[in-house]
């Protein structure tokens, strides 16, 4: 390498932290002193809890910074670039000695994720020189029959990413089996559950690499046009994805004849949705696309034989496409080395809620929970006890502490309640109470029920209103059976996978916290102290200095006692907001 490199992260997580800033103030630094360095753009590498993140790629090695805000930016390239000396202190990673994120790292198989946070998102070019589109050259220059690329991805074992797990072979071959003399390929990038963010993170650090697995898909299932359904909240990853379009077309991976192919012609266009979360759903996600409101539709007929203005369409998400480069390139064999024996291949994990580490992680399947939340993860925040875990967002479940020696892969997922999902994992300490984590997700599939079956409409609304009475104090004695009998209900007669997975949550935690659901009906008491109705604030009298400010700040002034004397809360007034608590500095107010 000729020039040193600076190359911050400008990923959406990057950005939010801070990290335009530090771009903007690393050019001017460049250009006010007149530094002789490349200044490079690339996306998140998933250190997210590090950002911003800035790398310098020098002679002597790389070396990756993390939480390089405005103030830090000045001693980095003073130390590191004018004189010579990296700053060792904020360095996270480094290919010279070991650093503090070294574990985060090592443990990771990366091939969804193999470009993320290693080039220019923006650059074809870049994109080419780490092996992009040799996939689809390779199955031009060889002359590969679509079908002999369907057996390829069968073989690798590789199963739908987006939640279900079907295999992505045999989707591919229905798609092609059906005669047509139009076919459709959609990639759906409509990425809806709360604490997710792994098609994100993917479209706006690898675009190209989904557009070539859909070129690859195309011409393995014959399809003559492309859909990217992302959803309009992902603003800078559909301004990548117009950009890859655009330099896919001019280098000729997309258009007519591509790559020589005579007859292969195919060109995708995007797709903006609304943000309805049930348009993750193929059947509402096709409706959607052909300007009609984003409802499923009963199946049979499934998409790869009438799906797209009644075409045979294959649909697949983000993830997924993603892969499929890297399985041509390297054979199905490579592929299907890592993983178990019905779950091959890796997948990427969105760590989010109390884990020391939030980010995105690519791991072989067959790893444990475990290991994914303390070793990579690293653990849980301010030294808390691990609880649970959440996974498959709203239509997964969560998963208690004493099953995290459970590995991942779809069927031991599977058999604790919860589901694999697209990739969404919510980690929960001790302060978190199960019922209202049920109530949080069961809201928001029932806000983003579509209305179409009764079950789906009206019975996540009365589980809902049923779990707003218990975490109110107000539980009742058959509440817990109710909840169950309703949660079935809705599974078996609810059209699409939001009905039908909708009540998992709720049957999760009465399946594992079912001591946390009778403690809220029969004692009205909320073990982590969340649900303010059901708690109550004392004055330690051993603790209490009188200095008043509990009761200066109390809102219903519920709180008496004179200077420097004991206070004691009247119940009868206190509201229960939990002010005297965060004001006071003895640790004299206690929660039971």
């Amino acid at each position: 390498m000729s020039k040193t490199q600076v190359i911050v992260g400008l990923g959406s997580c990057g950005i939010a932290a801070g990290a335009g800033k530090t771009y903007n103030k690393i050019k001017a630094l460049k250009e006010a002193e007149n530094l002789d360095f490349e200044l490079k753009k690339t996306s998140c590498v998933g250190m997210c809890y590090r950002e911003p993140l800035v790398e310098i790629v020098d002679s002597t090695g790389t070396y990756l910074y993390g939480e390089i805000d405005e103030d830090r930016v000045f001693e980095i390239i003073d130390k590191h670039i004018v004189q010579g000396s990296p700053v060792k202190e904020y360095v996270v990673q480094s290919d010279l000695f070991k650093t503090p994120e070294n574990e985060f790292l090592d443990e990771q198989v990366k091939i969804v994720l193999r470009n993320c946070g290693h080039m220019d998102p923006e650059s074809i070019e870049e994109y080419q020189a780490r092996q992009g589109y040799a996939a689809i050259r390779k199955i031009a220059g060889e002359q590969i029959s679509g079908a002999d690329v369907i057996q390829k991805v069968l073989d690798s074992g590789i199963r739908g990413r987006g939640g279900g797990g079907f295999p992505t072979g045999m989707k591919w071959r229905f798609a092609a089996g059906n005669p047509s003399d139009e076919k459709f390929i959609i990639c759906n990038a409509d990425e809806g559950d709360p604490g997710a963010f792994m098609d994100r993170s993917v479209l706006e650090g690898d675009p190209h690499s989904v557009l070539e697995g859909m070129i690859i898909g195309a011409y393995a299932i014959g399809a003559t046009e492309g859909v990217i359904y992302c959803r309009a909240e992902y603003p800078l990853a559909i301004k990548r994805l117009n950009i890859a379009l655009d330099q896919a077309r001019e280098h000729g991976y997309l258009g007519k004849n591509i790559l020589g192919i005579k007859g292969f012609n195919f060109d995708i266009h995007i797709k903006e949705g609304a943000g309805a979360f049930v348009c993750g759903e193929e059947t509402a996600l096709i409706a959607s696309v052909e300007g009609e409101r984003g409802m499923p539709r009963k199946r049979p007929p499934f998409p790869a034989a009438s799906g797209l203005w009644r075409k045979p369409t294959n649909i697949n998400n983000v993830e997924t496409y993603a892969n499929i480069p890297w399985i041509i390139l390297n054979g199905p064999e490579a592929y299907a080395k890592y993983g178990t024996e019905k779950s091959k291949g890796t997948k990427v994990f969105a760590l989010a809620g109390k884990i020391r580490r939030s980010g995105l992680v690519e791991v072989p399947m067959g790893i444990t929970i475990r290991d994914v939340i303390f070793k990579l993860g690293g653990g849980i925040k301010d030294n808390k006890k691990f609880k649970a875990v959440q996974m498959g967002g709203p239509s997964g479940g969560c998963i208690p502490e004493y099953l995290a020696d459970t590995i991942v892969d779809y069927d031991s997922v599977n058999a604790t309640g919860a589901i694999m999902g697209s990739g969404g994992m919510v980690v929960m300490d001790e302060t978190t109470c199960m019922i209202d984590v049920a109530k949080f997700f069961l809201d928001f599939t029932q806000k983003e029920s579509c209305g179409k079956c009764t079950f789906c409409r009206i019975g996540t609304k009365r589980m809902l209103e049923i779990l707003n009475r218990i975490t109110e104090g107000e539980g009742r004695d058959g509440d817990i059976e109710l909840l169950e009998e309703l949660a079935y209900q809705i599974k078996d007669t609810s059209l699409c996978g939001l009905g039908q997975t909708a009540p998992n949550p709720v049957l999760t935690t009465i399946r594992y916290f079912r001591d946390e659901y009778e403690a809220h009906i029969y004692h009205k008491k909320c073990p982590a102290k969340v649900c303010k109705k059901l708690l109550t604030y004392e004055v330690d009298p051993e603790k209490c200095t009188g200095c008043t400010v509990c009761a200066k700040n109390c809102p219903t002034h519920a709180i008496d006692g004179d200077r420097k004397q004991i206070h004691f809360i009247r119940q009868d007034a206190c509201i229960r907001c939990g002010e005297c608590y965060s004001r006071c500095k003895f640790d004299a107010i206690k929660i039971f």
